[in-house]
């Protein structure tokens, strides 16, 4: 098996591992709350509630109309296909934040495709101050871009400084 091979199985591997673990917990929170309404308090700050995002990220961009919708869903799957455009040109260690965004990515849109709406369900809060309510997907996502700032502002090849 060629190296090139080799890395494209592990790279499409994590994102389809990524991918899973996003949609198992969708399934089973929503299979969960499908006849209960209440929140799931796990401990003092973190609960498990279920939300549906019409949305990007973090709910912004929340309208309710189906036009503005179809067109944010079209731009998020132009988004991802460029991503997955720069993950396959990437080759170093920079490809596995992409894949950690793509997974996550890819993760969202599938349930904007099938629901019309992404199902968030991780509500974090300290006292009475919520954070956004959030998913898996939303994690790696997140978790990607700040591995990409972290990597562009502390590794980044610094050779044209020094002429």
């Amino acid at each position: 098996m060629s190296q090139s091979l080799k890395n494209f199985l592990i790279k499409f591997s994590i994102i389809i591992l990524i991918f899973c673990l996003d949609q198992f917990s969708k399934y089973y929170v929503i299979n969960f709350f499908e006849n209960q309404n209440n929140p799931l308090y796990l401990t003092s700050f973190l609960n498990i509630q279920l939300i549906w995002n019409d949305g990007i990220g973090f709910g912004l961009l929340n309208f309710n109309d189906n036009f503005f919708y179809n067109i944010i869903t079209i731009i998020i799957f132009l988004i991802l296909a460029l991503i997955f455009v720069i993950l396959i040109k990437t080759k170093n260690y920079i490809s596995y934040f992409y894949i950690l965004i793509f997974g996550g990515g890819f993760g969202n849109f599938i349930d904007r495709v099938r629901y019309s709406s992404v199902p968030d369900f991780i509500d974090f809060h300290i006292s009475n101050f919520h954070w956004f309510v959030f998913n898996i997907a939303d994690i790696f996502v997140s978790m990607g871009v700040f591995c990409l700032i972290i990597a562009e502002i502390f590794f980044k090849n610094r050779s044209y400084e020094k002429n």
